[in-house]
């Protein structure tokens, strides 16, 4: 007998999509840098738990969909994670 439900994050690869889409959604500034405080709020106000943030980061880089900057305070997109968008 099932008490919770999964979460929609629980696979790393579908969360990395939603962490894409809510990345295309936020406005970049200067170069193309998108801020990761604007895609980690709306990512942990959808369910998300910090781990499955973290993971999610971790695939969507390991895809090349994003770039994280070695600080850690902005992604970039990459040509193939600007694909589907464009």
């Amino acid at each position: 007998m099932k008490f919770v439900s999964p979460s929609h994050f629980a696979d790393p690869d579908a969360a990395a999509r939603r962490l894409v889409e809510i990345a295309n959604a936020v406005e970049a500034v200067q170069d193309g840098r998108i801020y990761i405080e604007l895609i980690n709020g709306p990512f942990l106000k959808e369910g998300g738990t910090p781990d499955q943030y973290r993971a999610a980061l971790a695939r969507a880089v390991t895809l090349g969909w994003l770039w994280l900057h070695e600080s850690g305070t902005y992604v970039t997109f990459t040509p193939a994670g600007a694909e589907p968008f464009a």
